[in-house]
């Protein structure tokens, strides 16, 4: 693994000081936003962190090479690229081996951070159980990793998209704790309800106590934290989300393309309220995150 990856200067000192670090995914980036809000994003969510006193660690794929830890001018190029590959974990090798550009999701960022060493990821919304899965059995590789890596991952709850329900019924069947950060509802991305009750835990240090009891449990896998969008932002978009999903089933669009297609179509349909409630609800994950990166490296510290 070390000989695929590049961990760029910043990163490594931190994490060779047990110093705060928050892991980023880059999908976001290249097919979660449009140009140029990606790109504005990205270096908001990093400025955020760092003004947090925790240092942002975003991760990506870039000539076949692993980086934790991009420069302004590699984010630029995530943002403006036509041809950056959407990557799950099991899309590495191929890139790798290739010398492909690509941008990390869930999946792959969540595996790659840990074996980075970093103990805290902040993405928007996690994949997970699509509607209609009983049919086309679709369920994310995002769920699948969180049972594997062991990392704290803040996100605004799944993808509006999804099947909430079933969603939390898989995580819990795989024994993926999920707890919501001050409040007892899990959020539902651009929404702060979906009627589904979570633990509440108030406080970065009690998560951060909470994780660590996980692993001296042994127990293997993520802990996801769920923060819901301030109310400023919060969105009801349950129509036009129906209405995008049978469209995309109209146009037999599935796999990989379908996320961003319908994110896409959302923003239209939303006269582009749904692009500015993801990049609140990013910008609040990403202070959550690094309050939560503080008090695990207060804790190393003790």
């Amino acid at each position: 693994m070390k000989s695929h990856m590049h961990i760029s200067e910043g990163v490594e000192a931190a994490l060779e000081a047990r110093r705060p670090v928050v892991a980023l995914e880059s999908t976001v980036i290249a097919h979660g936003l449009p140009c140029p809000s990606n790109m504005e994003t990205a270096l908001a969510v990093e400025k955020i962190i760092r003004d947090a006193g925790a240092v942002p660690a975003t991760i990506a794929v870039l000539g076949g090479q692993i980086r934790v830890g991009l420069s302004r001018e590699e984010i630029e190029r995530l943002a403006s690229s036509k041809d950056i590959l959407k990557l799950g974990t099991r899309d590495l090798p191929t890139a790798i081996a290739s010398g492909a550009d690509g941008a990390t999701t869930v999946s792959a960022t969540a595996f790659i951070a840990c074996k980075a060493g970093i103990e805290v990821f902040v993405t928007g919304g996690i994949g997970g159980v699509h509607r209609g899965a009983e049919r086309t059995l679709d369920i994310s590789s995002d769920v699948w990793e969180l049972t594997k890596s062991s990392i704290i991952v803040v996100c605004a709850g799944a993808k509006a998209i999804l099947d909430v329900s079933a969603t939390l019924e898989w995580l819990e069947t795989q024994q993926v704790p999920v707890v919501g950060y001050q409040t007892s509802e899990f959020p539902g991305f651009y929404s702060r309800h979906t009627g589904f009750a979570v633990d509440r835990v108030e406080t970065p240090e009690e998560i951060a106590a909470r994780f660590e009891t996980q692993r001296s449990l042994g127990m293997p896998g993520a802990m996801l934290v769920a923060v819901p969008v301030t109310e400023e932002y919060e969105l009801d978009v349950s129509s036009e989300i129906a209405c995008a999903v049978e469209e995309a089933s109209a146009q037999s669009i599935k796999g990989k393309e379908l996320t961003p297609w319908l994110l896409a179509r959302l923003d239209e349909l939303t006269g582009g309220q749904s692009v500015a409630t993801n990049i609140a609800l990013l910008k609040n994950n990403a202070q959550v995150g690094a309050e939560i990166a503080q008090a695990r490296a207060g804790m190393r510290d003790e």
